[in-house]
């Protein structure tokens, strides 16, 4: 089986083609990731720099302008025809609703013609499932998913299975990265200088908060709350005045990134807990999402893993920021459960995880 994977649902334009049995084409890692045929990403960055963060109407424009080639590049790369691929996934939301619709009618329109299987993804199930292309990894795993838009913690049962334990009630910690680096004067994009600037820094200097540390009543012990955490480096940041210099911006860059670490380490000790008082037994813990490249945060999970006798999983960089390859595997995954979606299948800015479509072959 080879699936078609195309994804547009904010600042990269990307698509894939990934088979459910290895090749040996390319390899990104470990397990199954020489599933891989091939695949091609073009990340906005110069378009939206200017800006100092996305901006959906020239994103969805971008997307337009450069789906075609990309595809008529990536089955180069693999050589193989449209008429050679056993299904088109798509990414059909959450996203900035723009860029998704032009994924959407591509891929619905080569499904069309081309009279193939059309598989609507859910973009954070492809965050959550691509762990298991590039490990050897199976049913259930908590996921902490980390990206831009996306703050959660999931229990992942299968492949269109997902209990979501908790998520942000604000802030996404990709966000609260990308607003506080700009508020910094960091280059764009926000989270990876953050962390580049962190290597320079005194993650001590600053007393930040951990927003909801030690909440476990009411329903909140797995929720995320980054707003605070954001007010907090801006206040810093005036207190310092005129006078804020380089050096303040590592400091506070590394203090911030401990902040969050905390955070998230927290959260998901909670979440590991309510597993084990409940007597479900996880495979591993799992950190994806675009913020999921962060080494440091990477690091200190993984220490979290080894406390619970857990191993710890994570993709390979680059495919924990948006790529059309998470998106070719969930639709690899999602036919071996047989379940496929129409063409009046509708792009949606909102799309929870525990609202999946399952409508069968």
């Amino acid at each position: 089986m080879i699936i078609l994977g195309i994804e547009t649902s904010c600042d990269e334009t990307a698509v894939a083609l990934v088979s459910d049995k290895p090749t040996d084409m390319l390899d990104v890692g470990q397990g199954n990731s020489s599933c891989i045929l091939a695949h091609r990403v073009f990340t906005q960055l110069e378009e939206h720099e200017a800006f100092g963060g996305v901006v959906p109407e020239v994103a969805a424009r971008a997307h337009l302008q450069l789906l075609g080639p990309l595809l008529k590049q990536t089955l180069k790369d693999a050589q193989l025809t449209l008429a050679d691929i056993d299904g088109v996934a798509v990414t059909c939301g959450p996203g900035l609703i723009g860029g998704v619709m032009v994924g959407v009618m591509m891929g619905k329109s080569i499904a069309a013609v081309h009279n193939k299987p059309f598989l609507a993804i859910n973009h954070l199930a492809g965050h959550g499932l691509v762990p298991r292309l590039s490990d050897e990894l199976s049913f259930p795993y908590l996921l902490l998913l980390v990206s831009g838009g996306h703050s959660q913690i999931v229990v992942v049962k299968s492949a269109l299975d997902f209990e979501v334990l908790g998520s942000t009630q604000d802030d996404a910690v990709g966000e609260c990265f990308d607003k506080c680096a700009k508020m910094m004067g960091l280059p764009y994009p926000g989270g990876p200088n953050v962390e580049k600037a962190a290597l320079k820094g005194d993650k001590k200097r600053f007393q930040l908060p951990r927003p909801l540390k030690g909440r476990t009543k009411d329903g909140m012990a797995c929720q995320f709350s980054f707003s605070g955490l954001k007010s907090a480096v801006r206040r810093e940041i005036e207190k310092l005045g005129d006078g804020f210099s380089p050096q303040d911006a590592c400091d506070l860059s590394a203090s911030l990134q401990l902040a969050v670490s905390d955070t998230l380490c927290d959260r998901l000790k909670n979440a590991l807990k309510q597993c084990e008082d409940r007597s479900q037994k996880l495979t591993a813990l799992v950190v994806s999402g675009g913020v999921a490249a962060n080494a440091f945060l990477r690091n200190n999970i993984k220490v979290l893993a080894h406390e619970f006798e857990l191993p710890f999983v994570a993709p390979p960089l680059n495919l924990c920021t948006d790529n059309g390859v998470m998106i070719a595997w969930a639709g690899v995954e999602k036919m071996q459960h047989g379940s496929v979606d129409g063409l009046d299948f509708k792009p949606r800015p909102r799309w929870p995880l525990n609202e999946l479509s399952l409508k069968k072959l």
